[in-house]
């Protein structure tokens, strides 16, 4: 133990051009910290930078998204897909007579079987 404390006080001792050795240790260690404080700041910038311009990028998007789910919505109006099934395929609504009740649909699956391929297809 004490030859680490003799070791220790002479290199408190020790002078290099006119200053002690841990004097300039300390100083070159201090320069070294704060360059890399200004290192990492500057860093901290850039990504500051780059978060804000994804923040836009986000912001672009979500107004894009927004305007094509308006758009959707208005594509899927049933009045509209009506009148373009009427005037472009030349389709009808259905008939009311055509319709049947739940309990009504083993019956007509029945006629359906029993009239054959040709008269199913119609």
């Amino acid at each position: 133990m004490t030859r680490f404390v003799h070791r220790l006080s002479n290199l408190y001792a020790q002078r290099w051009r006119g200053f002690r050795t841990v004097n300039v240790w300390a100083c070159a260690v201090a320069v070294v910290l704060a360059l890399g404080v200004y290192a990492f700041k500057a860093n901290a910038g850039k990504e500051s930078a780059q978060i804000k311009e994804i923040d836009q990028q986000i912001q672009t998007e979500r107004k894009a998204v927004s305007v094509l789910r308006a758009e959707v919505a208005h594509l899927e109006q049933p009045e509209r897909l009506e009148r373009l099934s009427v005037s472009y395929l030349g389709l009808q609504p259905q008939d009311a007579r055509k319709e049947s009740a739940v309990e009504g649909l083993s019956e007509l699956s029945h006629h359906t079987a029993a009239a054959g391929p040709k008269e199913a297809a119609r």
